[in-house]
């Protein structure tokens, strides 16, 4: 294809060549098939690095540089991460359909003890996608079969165990080159807890669901949902367990993002303080577990938040009030340490940034490595090494699986 070809009118071909329509297209990548042609046509410009990401792997490609025409090779992977060993299991486990009853349906009080420690193991190992790629194939078939064996009570609460295993799977199948995965766990969370009738496993599915619309771009889908989750907890909250009341914190929290990832201010920093008031009132030692909303997590949220608005210095402001060692999940501690770099990224303080980004790989290395944030910074800092850094640039960056 020729340089000069536009983006949009290379789009276009690659999505003929597959033999897609626009509607298939949009609807893979979280869009309408208006949308593709407003992009095709040139009504709209090249989307983000993140849209990229997600019609690259749809349309499979291998290198970016075939969509964006700019004569430099992109590999798809650098951003994306790579496909875990054991995501072929789990998503062979997702998408495995029975219909008979098992002859021995599994306990379900069993089932629910294993999700917690599964939980536990996904906040306190540093290589948590490994750990919960062994671990969830069978979770989710046993899971699945407990729901089709039970009637009645019983499978209301095999109904909110598959829908919590699902939340599981959200983290492990996400920034992995299989979106569609994503969207499949999101949407399964979200439709088990609804038939469990479960106002707080419902607010715990959308939670998971307003992350896939975020990222897809479909932010006032994203923002409907967690307010009406909210509203729906809101009657139910008087003398509820505290869970019920930190994952309404939880959501107020993806709405401030969300309005930060659209450049609101305003709205950010309200729905953040609304989630702030909800830490404070859950005290100190409370942490949740599925989302690890808490007062000490607060700060990153607020970290976060400056960074998607661009305003590195309240995101180091945000950042300079936590121990980042205080926050318990390694995971989370992690990411708040890749999003501070992001600050002082875009601040250009590359040394700075070169040290979190380090620190982040010793906390929990399976989380920068499958962040894409953390490997577009890498193959920055690779291209112009903080002076006397270089070693230390390719040492990481082979650590994290970047090959530069």
């Amino acid at each position: 294809m020729d340089a000069s070809t536009s983006f949009g009118r290379r789009l276009q071909q690659y999505r003929r060549r597959t033999g897609m329509s626009r509607a298939v297209l949009g609807g893979l990548v979280g869009r309408s098939a208006e949308w593709v042609k407003a992009v095709e046509t040139g009504r709209l410009q090249m989307p983000r690095l993140s849209m990229l990401l997600k019609i690259a792997q749809t349309l499979e490609l291998s290198d970016l540089a075939e969509l964006t025409g700019n004569g430099h090779a992109v590999p798809v992977q650098l951003f994306a991460g790579e496909r875990h060993a054991a995501l072929s299991a789990v998503q062979a486990a997702l998408t495995e359909y029975r219909v008979n009853q098992p002859a021995t349906p599994p306990n379900v009080t069993h089932l629910a003890l294993r999700l917690r420690q599964a939980w536990q193991v996904r906040h306190s190992t540093p290589d948590h996608r490994t750990q919960l790629g062994a671990l969830l194939p069978g979770l989710i078939r046993d899971a699945q079969q407990a729901v089709r064996a039970t009637s009645g009570e019983e499978r209301r609460h095999a109904r909110r165990v598959l829908a919590g295993v699902y939340r599981l799977a959200d983290f492990y199948v996400a920034y992995q080159p299989a979106p569609e995965l994503v969207w499949l766990v999101a949407d399964r969370a979200l439709h088990e807890a609804q038939e469990a009738d479960d106002p707080y496993a419902i607010a715990g599915g959308a939670w998971a669901m307003v992350q896939a619309l975020r990222d897809a771009g479909r932010w006032s889908e994203a923002i409907i949902l967690a307010e009406d989750a909210n509203r729906a907890l809101r009657p139910h909250l008087e003398g509820a367990p505290e869970d019920w009341r930190g994952i309404s914190g939880a959501l107020h929290a993806e709405i401030a993002y969300v309005h930060a990832r659209r450049g609101r201010p305003g709205a950010a920093w309200a729905a953040l303080e609304r989630a702030d008031a909800v830490a404070r009132r859950l005290g100190s030692a409370y942490r949740h577990v599925q989302t690890s909303f808490s007062q000490a997590v607060m700060a990153a949220h607020a970290t976060t938040v400056g960074v998607e608005l661009r305003r590195p210095g309240e995101a180091l402001q945000a950042a300079s009030s936590i121990d980042a060692d205080a926050i318990p999940s390694l995971a989370r501690r992690s990411r708040h340490l890749i999003e501070v770099a992001r600050a002082h990224h875009q601040r250009d303080e590359r040394h700075a940034a070169l040290a979190l980004l380090d620190k982040a790989e010793r906390t929990a290395s399976e989380t920068i490595r499958y962040n894409g944030f953390a490997r577009e910074m890498l193959l920055d800092l690779s291209a112009r090494p903080p002076s006397g850094t270089r070693d230390e640039v390719r040492s990481l960056c082979a650590r994290v699986g970047l090959a530069v």
